[in-house]
């Protein structure tokens, strides 16, 4: 039997708890800066029950909580579907020579899906 090395058991992976999906749609972020509420566009990468990892050309600080809708829309679907979620940022990789930011949201609720955007209210 082969053993593991001690790097493979204690990968980021297996800590993880829920199971993430790829999912690439847009997505609108909201945030509390100095007393003002900021919105920005960025783009979903891949998504689980307790985070979502998304990509944007602005830098957003570690910690900083936030809220956002990601809207799934395919040329199959009648009309959007609409996540909905907010959490913290626990972690920011740049994209230097792109100059774009990978945000991962750790979420302590779980993401819901609404269909309808009055239940956003």
């Amino acid at each position: 039997m082969e053993k593991l090395d001690d790097d493979a058991v204690l990968s980021p992976l297996a800590e993880r708890k829920h199971r993430r999906f790829d999912l690439q749609h847009p997505a609108r972020l909201t945030l509390r800066s100095n007393d003002s509420i900021v919105e920005l566009d960025a783009v979903s990468r891949n998504i689980g029950m307790g985070g979502v990892l998304l990509e944007t050309s602005s830098m957003i600080p570690r910690n900083t909580l936030v809220s956002f809708v990601i809207t799934v829309l395919t040329a199959k679907m009648v009309r959007p579907i609409q996540l909905v979620g907010e959490g913290k940022v626990v972690r920011v990789d740049a994209k230097a020579a792109e100059e774009v930011f990978t945000i991962a949201v750790y979420c302590e609720r779980p993401i819901i899906r609404t269909d309808d955007p009055l239940d956003m209210l």
